[in-house]
């Protein structure tokens, strides 16, 4: 059977699992968003350009140039929320880590207890009293 304090570390092994998979997400989207802002540069340059061929296409450059912003708006929101749940999953797995804690002291400390409890039990047993002197007349 498994202490309290064991499972628990079995918890926290789950929940900083967790976390770490929030923050892979997180980073995914960071990473998501690096490479959009580098596209949206690209397409920024190439309306600001003075060449004729790019002027020929700055209507579809602002028309995309548009959608590459609401994607960056939609991925900022997404990033937002990974944030918060990397915080969350971090939160619970500090929570778990210490009661982890609390429990193997409290479990130590019942361990030395029932220790003492068995050698004074041990000592009431044999019946021998603690110094020889005890019982002469």
């Amino acid at each position: 059977m498994k202490s309290r304090s064991e499972k628990l570390k079995r918890l926290v092994a789950v929940q900083r699992h967790l976390e770490q998979m929030a923050e892979n997400d997180l980073a995914e989207t960071a990473g998501q968003r690096r490479r959009l802002a580098e596209t949206i540069d690209v397409v920024a340059d190439a309306m600001g350009s003075a060449s004729p061929l790019h002027a020929m296409f700055s209507g579809h450059y602002a028309s995309q140039l548009g959608r590459l912003a609401q994607k960056d708006q939609m991925l900022l929101e997404i990033q937002q929320g990974h944030e918060t749940r990397v915080l969350k999953e971090r939160a619970k797995a500090d929570r778990l880590e210490e009661n982890m804690k609390e429990a193997r002291v409290l479990e130590d400390r019942t361990e030395a207890d029932d220790a003492i409890y068995d050698l004074v039990d041990q000592h009431v047993m044999s019946g021998s009293p603690a110094s020889g002197k005890v019982g002469r007349s």
